[in-house]
């Protein structure tokens, strides 16, 4: 009889084991085919990002002139009290000795023109002339506001290098009320999310009644601020791969943290809803990078580090990928955005902005320094995007031979830039991996 039981039990167990995995397993089905909002289907993201683009960014970010960012993490929030610091050993970021710094970064003259162009104007005094200049128009409103009234690190007396191949990305051990509420004010407070709507505290619960019905409140938004909640969805989904792509506890993919965070069981139908718009993300910044290529493409835009050889090798690895980004086939459109009544889109270019404002902020009262980091890192290059995505007149219009008039990317921007997709790319081939590893499971 003790035996009966015991096989009993166990074959209730396998039976419930083999039910939960299934249905986990039903994100590796429903992740696909075309994406709300844009005319691109996921298959043709993932053959595009994994096959074309992935090993070129992955080889770009690891070259001189985009491992060094120069971060403030001692900032305090200015929200509530920075009282939750992270004692994690893993938290911790360490600052690049002087000595390591390339020249041509430390000195701050990353990008070195020809004399002849320099005999132009002196590119400081161009920069301060371009930052008093008016704005005439409301594209070129949003484009120049959004990134430039973030908070900005690159001045900063308090800012320290950081070498980002040496602080990488990873589950550090950083959860709990804290985390939790540095996700749960960017989602209530800043994602023109109705008041009815209720959240948990936990961003990565599912809601009371949520399942399929949570998102219905998205279907009354207008395409603005539909895109500005998706955005920043798919920037939290990008980060919890990373965080189970290289996990503490787990060497390696951790499967068991992916299913909590993304499986279908365990958030109720919403994780497939969150891996989407990852993909979404993706598409924007992809299309952020295809326009800004007639930037790098002019000959006095150089990657300067102080190493010739090093430097002409960034560059052309750049325009590589530009070139790549260029001929995918199915780009998001951008001119549907703010294209309604003037004073509506007006109002709404406002509001875009100081959500992204106030998220960029919300990034220094993050408790872990690494995360703290790397948070920055992407909503600087999140807000770069969006900057470049509404300036193509600009970036059209840049004349050959003068690198001090039109449209300029700071280093820190590019950095930020490139070392953002770069995480966003990574995602999208782990995802694959983790997508695979379900299967295998079933």
């Amino acid at each position: 009889m003790p035996e009966a039981k015991s096989s009993l039990w166990r074959t209730s167990f396998l039976a419930l084991s083999i039910f939960g995995l299934l249905k986990s397993c039903q994100i590796t089905k429903s992740l696909t085919g075309v994406l709300d909002d844009c005319f691109c289907d996921i298959e043709s993201i993932d053959v595009f990002n994994n096959l074309k683009i992935f090993p070129l960014i992955r080889k770009l970010i690891e070259k001189d002139f985009f491992r060094y960012y120069r971060v403030n993490l001692k900032r305090p929030c200015p929200f509530w009290p920075d009282d939750s610091h992270c004692s994690i050993r893993d938290c911790h970021v360490e600052p690049c000795p002087e000595s390591k710094i390339p020249v041509g970064i430390k000195s701050g003259n990353y990008n070195k023109y020809s004399l002849a162009a320099n005999a132009i104007r002196d590119i400081k005094e161009c920069e301060q002339a371009h930052e008093l200049g008016a704005i005439n128009s409301t594209l070129r409103y949003l484009s120049y506001y959004l990134p430039r009234h973030a908070p900005t690190d690159e001045t900063s007396p308090e800012a320290e290098y950081v070498d980002l191949r040496l602080n990488p990305e990873r589950y550090t051990g950083y959860k709990g009320p804290s985390a939790w509420r540095v996700w749960n004010s960017i989602y209530e407070e800043n994602c023109f999310k109705p008041r009815s709507v209720y959240r948990p505290l936990n961003p990565l619960a599912p809601s009371r009644g949520e399942c399929e019905g949570f998102y219905d409140w998205l279907e009354g938004l207008c395409l603005e601020k539909r895109v500005f909640y998706r955005l920043i969805s798919g920037l939290h989904s990008s980060i919890n791969i990373h965080l189970c792509a290289w996990g503490k506890a787990v060497w390696g993919a951790n499967v068991h943290e992916f299913r909590r965070r993304f499986g279908s069981a365990e958030t109720k139908g919403e994780g497939t809803r969150r891996l989407k718009n990852l993909y979404f993300l993706y598409l924007i910044e992809l299309r952020a990078l295809s326009k800004v290529a007639p930037y790098f493409e002019r000959a006095f835009v150089n990657l300067y580090t102080g190493n010739v050889h090093e430097d002409s090798a960034t560059k052309e690895l750049l325009l590589q990928i530009l070139t790549e980004t260029k001929a995918f086939p199915m780009h998001f459109d951008e001119s549907s955005m703010f294209a309604g009544h003037k004073m509506e889109a007006r109002r709404l270019k406002e509001e875009f902005r100081l959500h992204f404002k106030n998220i960029s902020r919300i990034m220094d009262c993050v408790g872990c320094d690494k995360c703290r980091l790397w948070g920055k890192l992407q909503t600087q290059g999140l807000g770069t995007a969006l900057r470049i995505l509404f300036s193509e007149k600009e970036i059209k219009n840049l004349p050959e031979n003068s690198p001090s008039k039109g449209f300029q990317l700071t280093r820190q921007e590019i950095v930020a830039l490139l070392n953002a997709f770069g995480r966003l790319s990574t995602s999208i081939k782990e995802l694959h991996n983790f997508r695979t590893l379900l299967k295998d499971q079933r």
